[in-house]
């Protein structure tokens, strides 16, 4: 089987998705195209998806991904995947959900090697005070989508 690479300009940055037999495989943040695209139909879906989103039109995703890693980040990453649009929460959350506040830096850690960053929301998940804290992309992209995302909620009174 072949590895399927296609590029997409976004307004974040320029993306570069990888795939094999349909299926999403990565999403990386790149400066340049590197690599000569390569079976990039299979990808046009991931692109049609991701592109609405940016358009504001989708909140959720619907692609055949396959996110490779050990028992415990494919974990953390179907929980990610439970924060909804324009939410968020912190590590401490994101770990008591996975049933231990004790693995509170194992999650964070998980979080950081998400290889389908937007699609597996990682972005949504700040530190307990409200900073932001580490994105694969850089901080200004976590910003970026963190305010896209939630640009139309109205203030709420607690």
């Amino acid at each position: 089987m072949n590895l399927s690479l296609r590029y997409m300009e976004s307004p974040i940055g320029l993306l570069r998705l990888q795939g094999l037999a349909g299926s999403l495989l990565r999403i990386d943040f790149v400066e340049q195209i590197e690599d000569d695209e390569r079976d990039a139909e299979t990808l046009s879906t991931a692109v049609n998806q991701l592109q609405e989103y940016f358009d504001g039109k989708r909140t959720t995703f619907e692609l055949p991904v396959h996110a490779v890693g050990t028992h415990f980040q494919q974990n953390v990453w179907e929980e990610l995947q439970k924060i909804p649009y324009g939410v968020t929460h912190s590590y401490e959350t994101l770990a008591r959900r996975l049933g231990d506040v004790k693995v509170i830096r194992a999650a964070a850690s998980a979080n950081g090697k998400n290889p389908l960053p937007i699609i597996i929301p990682c972005h949504r998940v700040i530190g307990k005070d409200g900073t932001l804290t580490g994105y694969s992309g850089g901080l200004r992209r976590k910003k970026w989508l963190l305010d896209f995302e939630q640009r139309d909620q109205k203030p709420k009174l607690l």
